[in-house]
């Protein structure tokens, strides 16, 4: 699929775009790796190590849309990962949040739309499912945004979808590295915000797998929802750390005690597949899609009506042996 490919991955030096640019190169023979982001440190850093013949390392932010134009010249596929993702942060700092995620997923939809590029995945969040935050809604918006695209391509083959799942386990910024650290540090116990919390957790290179899949799933206007485990939050401070005591702290401004990535609301169009769901366009497509069979021969079937899918009404939960064996694997898979 994408040998001899060009594939531009916006936000490439965050921690999706460095397994996603590892497994490339394990499993095919692309012409070309874009790895574009604004970060000049993270690109050197990330140089050093992914430093293959095809590698190209373009400086540049999603909100420039000049710069993004020249990037995706003769791009055949891209995964836009970049995005401002502290909750709190966009909170404080609202329209830099919007410029970001939802101005710069504009642009990178007008410069793939100028390019003809093939196929384009946006990776999305939990979060925007019913969002009860900014960072939330603004992906949201990116979504609708990533959605409607199809609409724009005119005769071009040209196919936008969006991959929506939850927490990345041992991900940059996550909560897991966050106690690893205090640990180190010697704390005598971790902070909690609700023991009966839950999140839906994934491991970077699920993440990536289900990307990769995606692309030859994808028809245009799907958003794709991973089967994947929960977790109470407790329960996992308690996996890693089980001779520490837990400090309950508190919901932060804009969290949710629950994470949701199938809302309700969109039970009538949502399909059940094996191992994932996918959310319909909400509108009409010019050239009518039927999205029960996807690209690859897949079958899917309408969810009931009030369906909803959350991690606290989830059917899969994570061990704590799970949870450790997955930690242990992704340091290994990051090696």
């Amino acid at each position: 699929m994408l040998n001899g490919k060009n594939i531009l991955i916006t936000g490439g030096t965050g921690s999706f775009g460095k397994q996603f640019t590892r497994t490339i190169l394990k499993k095919y023979k692309p012409n070309k790796i874009i790895i574009y982001s604004r970060d000049e440190l993270k690109q050197y850093e990330m140089a050093q190590k992914f430093n293959d013949s095809c590698m190209r390392y373009f400086i540049g932010d999603v909100r420039d849309l000049p710069r993004l134009l020249k990037a995706m010249v003769g791009v055949d596929f891209v995964v836009h990962a970049a995005a401002l993702k502290h909750v709190p942060i966009a909170e404080y700092n609202p329209m830099e949040c919007i410029k970001t995620n939802v101005m710069g997923a504009q642009n990178v939809i007008d410069a793939c739309i100028a390019h003809n590029v093939q196929n384009t995945i946006a990776l999305s969040t939990d979060k925007a499912a019913s969002p009860a935050n900014l960072y939330g809604a603004s992906k949201l918006v990116s979504d609708k945004l990533f959605v409607a695209a199809n609409n724009l391509t005119g005769t071009h083959k040209i196919k936008f979808s969006v991959v929506r799942y939850g927490n990345v386990l041992g991900s940059r910024g996550s909560v897991i590295p966050y106690f690893e650290k205090l640990i180190a540090q010697g704390a005598t116990s971790l902070p909690i915000t609700e023991p009966s919390m839950t999140r839906f957790w994934i491991t970077l290179q699920e993440g990536v797998d289900f990307v990769l899949k995606n692309f030859q799933r994808m028809q245009g206007g799907e958003i794709f929802v991973p089967k994947i485990p929960s977790m109470k939050m407790s329960d996992m401070a308690k996996a890693i750390a089980p001779h520490l005591e837990q400090e309950v702290i508190g919901i932060r401004p804009g969290e949710k005690l629950h994470e949701l990535m199938c809302p309700i609301d969109d039970s009538h169009i949502t399909l059940d597949f094996d191992d994932h769901f996918v959310i319909k366009p909400s509108i009409t497509f010019t050239a009518p899609i039927d999205y029960t069979v996807n690209a690859v021969g897949e079958k899917g079937k309408t969810v009931k009506a009030g369906f909803e899918y959350n991690s606290r009404d989830n059917d899969i939960w994570l061990t704590h042996e799970e949870l450790l064996r997955k930690l242990e694997q992704t340091k290994k898979d990051e090696q």
